[in-house]
């Protein structure tokens, strides 16, 4: 009986300390709603909930109630349990037999009691109070109470708050309306992580993508309120008696506000200026790596290297994209893998230190195979990702077979290096991207060919730095030449005319002119020799053969601008005529023992030295170029201007579409510098507005026009001037005088 007795005090306990709970509850939800009512904001109703559910609970304090506390207060209630339900709460073995049979008295009347008598709370004070505070904050929203006290009493500051001025005061018949309320919302995307700014400042300054909310309150009459931004005009929808409009930036520029009264009078504030912020594609920074790493074949093949990522708004993935390139020639293979860093990517983060260990072994390079690898990682920006890639490094393993130049049976012998044959996948890659064209975006489009761009420009100037064009002061400066180290692989197939055997083909001629040699220094032989110490004369190419690849390297220039004008269709013509002149050039760079003479084609005599032209056109071309004027419209609303401010006229609809325009040519110019033409900009507005001229006005905004246009650079030229034949008598007779 005993064990039942203390049961029942134990659910009488949890059920106190529950309609305590329920207490602290209803007041915390009470305040959370009358907070949230008042002022619309999540966060501080939140805020007020947890303030007053503390306190309240701090004052009730449930878990203080326990099963003793349970006792002592049902014994205060009852008169039936004669102030001894605390025997329920000891063991019966304790007990005296006396104790025991009050005990079991007890416990048949606790249940009775424990259901008769309700704990101790004040649930239904709690619950009156509640519905109160909801019902309050209810009305204050209703009436608008909520608006009147907390928006509209807000002090908002005097260069804030949006000026409108009436485009024709003459026609005002009503009492002007007055602007009450002004709240601009910055909803930023949700990638950036940046929470929503509401204020009462006009001016724009947000990221690419932001959604711009605007609402305006009136007192007065207002029929319709509208935005008016770079020549487009955007209604604002009418909601509780506000005027709410909202977009999503795009390009930065400049709007302002129009609305028109019940008598129909329009009036328009001030400019007001958009920003965009562009999402800027994050940034790569290798460290510990250098742009060129060679190994041999028994060295240990790894490449260790951290990479330093940052961004403004967060890194979403970067990886390595690594290209091995095995075999030589034309019959080069290209393998392309992207590999992952050795630690995880961050997701969100906006910096990241990465770190990767390259194994060339692993991946199953052999001597002879090159690796291309750079780092790319872009970001969070929805709904396409900024892309950003490193510069490309090279790692090449020593090939062990390859010992260099040679002859061997008569065959040639190639003096090209592996690097020429890139030529041909330049084009394949060309080709590849303009096929694709369709499915690439116009920045992956563009990206892609710039890379293209780059890739030809550091072929040729690996062809320059082959040629000698690099090379040629050093080889001035010092250095041992061929000719010094007398080591030139192919001094047994040339004809050396510095040499004995040259000396002994012209020792006459030596025997004959030596005094006069001695006497002016000069060889006589000099013109006719083959000088190694030259840096022009330094390559292993003949003259002829350094024209065609010095005519190469001119075609690549052509060939590297049309990919970086992103072009690469009018590019592929100079890739192919390249191609085909070192082609031509490898044919043609190879030493045989044994020459084939030259047969020239037959000439006829017929023809020869007749002077005879029919078959040989003239090329003329006519062309006239035109140098368009991008201020024509300010230009021609200075001179309007001018006509205004001396006849004192009133503004046409024509003078209004061209200061629309002008106002068009100027903004180009003011959201570069918006603190320079800002004012030009909002006077030439107002001007195009207006019904009547005012000449203070007129003036102003003809010399910011003045001041907006660009400094006309003299031309060249002959100056006429008057000339006669006593003049020119007098200015000879003066010149003899002078002398």
């Amino acid at each position: 009986m005993s064990k039942t007795g203390k049961n029942i005090l134990k659910r009488y306990q949890k059920r106190w300390q529950f309609l305590l709970w329920l207490e602290v509850f209803l007041y915390a939800i009470g305040a959370a709603f009358f907070t949230w009512f008042l002022s619309f904001s999540l966060l501080l109703s939140i805020f007020a909930a947890l303030l007053v559910f503390l306190i309240v609970m701090v004052l009730e304090r449930p878990w203080e109630i326990d099963i003793k506390r349970v006792s002592r207060f049902i014994d205060r209630k009852s008169d039936k349990l004669e102030y001894s339900s605390g025997l329920l709460l000891q063991p019966s073995g304790d007990l005296s037999g006396l104790a025991k049979l009050q005990q079991q008295k007890v416990a048949k009347e606790v249940e009775a009691e424990s259901k008769r008598i309700q704990p101790k709370n004040n649930l239904k004070t709690a619950a009156i109070t509640s519905v109160g505070m909801i019902g309050i904050g209810f009305c204050a929203f209703y009436f608008g109470l909520t608006e009147t006290y907390l928006l509209k009493d807000k002090n908002i500051p005097t260069d804030e708050i949006i000026n409108f001025k009436p485009t024709d005061s003459s026609g005002i018949k009503i009492e002007t309306p007055v602007l009450n309320d002004q709240q601009l919302t910055i909803s930023y995307p949700a990638y950036t992580g940046v929470p929503a700014t509401t204020t009462s400042k006009m001016d724009i300054k947000a990221v690419e993508g932001s959604r711009v909310s605007w609402k305006l309150g009136f007192e007065g009459g207002v029929n319709s309120v509208s935005i008016e931004s770079m020549g487009k005009r955007r209604t604002l929808k009418k909601d509780n008696g506000e005027y709410s409009g909202s977009t999503v930036l795009e390009n930065s520029g400049f709007y302002n506000f129009r609305f028109t009264d019940t008598a129909g009078s329009a009036y328009v504030s001030d400019l007001f200026a958009i920003e965009v912020i562009k999402d800027k594609a994050p940034m790569i920074l290798l460290e510990d790596l250098q742009q060129f790493t060679t190994f041999n074949y028994d060295d240990r093949k790894l490449i260790n290297f951290s990479a330093s990522i940052t961004d403004d708004f967060g890194v979403a993935d970067a990886y390595i994209i690594a290209t091995v390139s095995k075999g030589t020639g034309e019959s080069v293979k290209f393998r392309e893998e992207q590999l992952s860093f050795d630690n995880s990517v961050a997701r969100g983060e906006r910096k990241l230190n990465l770190t990767k260990n390259i194994d060339l072994d692993q991946m199953e390079m052999e001597p002879g195979d090159e690796l291309y690898f750079y780092v790319e990682a872009r970001d969070l920006k929805q709904p396409q990702a900024n892309i950003a890639r490193s510069e490309t490094h090279f790692a090449v393993i020593k090939d062990t077979v390859d010992y260099g130049p040679g002859v061997e049976g008569g065959l040639g012998v190639d003096l090209m290096p592996d690097y020429f044959r890139s030529q041909r996948q330049l084009i394949i890659d060309t080709e590849k991207l303009i096929s694709e064209r369709r499915k690439l975006s116009k920045e992956e489009f563009n990206d892609t060919s710039n890379d293209l761009g780059f890739d030809q420009k550091a072929l040729r100037l690996k062809y320059g730095q082959f040629m000698g064009d690099e090379a040629e002061g050093g080889m001035e400066s010092g250095g041992e030449t061929l000719e010094e180290n007398n080591e030139d692989p192919l001094a047994d197939y040339t004809h050396d005319h510095d040499g004995d055997n040259g000396h002994n083909l012209v020792e006459e001629e030596h025997d004959h002119d030596n005094g006069e040699e001695n006497e002016e220094g000069e060889d006589p032989l000099a013109e006719y020799l083959h000088d190694h110490g030259d840096p022009e004369s330094s390559t292993l190419f003949t003259d002829n053969l350094k024209s065609k690849l010095r005519q190469a390297l001119n075609i690549m220039w052509d060939a590297e601008l049309y990919l970086r004008l992103y072009e690469p269709e009018k590019s592929l013509p100079f890739q192919y005529e390249a191609l085909d002149l070192i082609q031509e050039i490898k044919n043609s760079a190879r030493i045989y023992v044994h020459r084939i003479g030259f047969d020239p084609p037959p000439i006829k005599e017929d023809a020869r030295l007749s002077g005879e032209l029919e078959e040989v056109g003239n090329f003329s071309k006519k062309e006239e170029l035109e140098n368009p004027d991008e201020y024509l419209f300010m230009r021609n609303s200075i001179l309007r201007l001018e006509e205004l401010k001396d006849s004192n006229s009133e503004i046409s609809e024509t003078d209004r579409e061209l200061f629309e325009k002008a106002g068009n040519e100027l903004a180009e110019k003011a959201i570069a510098e918006p603190g320079k033409y800002l004012n030009t900009l909002q006077q030439l507005k107002q001007l195009a507005e207006v019904q009547q001229t005012e000449q203070d006005l007129i003036s102003e905004v003809q010399k910011g026009l003045m001041q907006a246009l660009p400094k006309v650079s003299p031309e060249p030229g002959k100056r006429n001037g008057f000339s006669d034949k006593l003049n020119d008598l007098l200015l000879k007779e003066l010149e003899l005088n002078g002398q």
